[in-house]
């Protein structure tokens, strides 16, 4: 899947210009980073339009595992206004970052909270996802108890996806979740990046 076919409707400007002042004070990314924001962390989790328009997703309540700051979270938040995001994260300053950004955007349909997600209890969600988290097999452990009856867990990877698939083989009998797809693309850099979308959901 090329990246020409991920297209962005908002303009992250002013979002750049925010996250940067945070990640000042913070460093939620590294200075290197910084100059690939859009590229690397931004267009990456945006590559979750891939997924939408393949599923219809167009609403729902969503939330994001480990979302450190704020990566899928924000951009997801940004670009689909009809969809519900909660973005947690054990680490204050993290999550005082989004905070942050929240604020100074206006974003209604963001809701940060700072906890371990195994500590959500009595809830559920239509789309899970996570992103440079843990191996699958733990996000497994993390994710199930929390996805609705017919959710998707959509998981951000790297070149190591079928490793971890092939890792957590227990984990997806245990949890009874099954893979339904695999949505490859790259990120828009000079260098070839190559990242994929694992999608789950509970078996039947």
């Amino acid at each position: 899947m090329n990246y020409t076919q991920i297209e962005i409707k908002n303009d992250f400007t002013k979002y750049k210009e925010i996250f940067l002042e945070q990640n000042s004070i913070l460093n939620l990314i590294s200075k290197n980073e910084e100059k690939f924001l859009f590229e690397k962390h931004i267009f990456d989790s945006l590559a979750i339009q891939l997924f939408f328009n393949k599923y219809n997703i167009k609403s729902g309540d969503l939330l994001d595992i480990g979302t450190g700051g704020g990566f899928p979270s924000i951009p997801i938040a940004i670009e689909y206004p009809l969809i519900h995001v909660t973005a947690i994260d054990s680490i204050k300053k993290k999550i005082n970052a989004i905070c942050n950004i929240k604020k100074e955007l206006n974003i209604t349909n963001l809701d940060p909270i700072c906890d371990r997600v195994e500590n959500l209890k009595d809830k559920s969600f239509d789309i899970i996802t996570s992103r440079a988290v843990a191996p699958i097999s733990t996000l497994l452990k993390y994710a199930s108890p929390l996805l609705s009856e017919n959710g998707y867990f959509v998981a951000y990877k790297s070149k190591k996806a079928e490793e971890e698939l092939n890792n957590a083989k227990t984990e997806l009998k245990k949890f009874n979740i099954k893979l339904i797809d695999k949505i490859n693309y790259t990120l828009p850099l000079s260098e070839i990046y190559e990242r994929t979308l694992l999608i789950f959901t509970k078996a039947t």
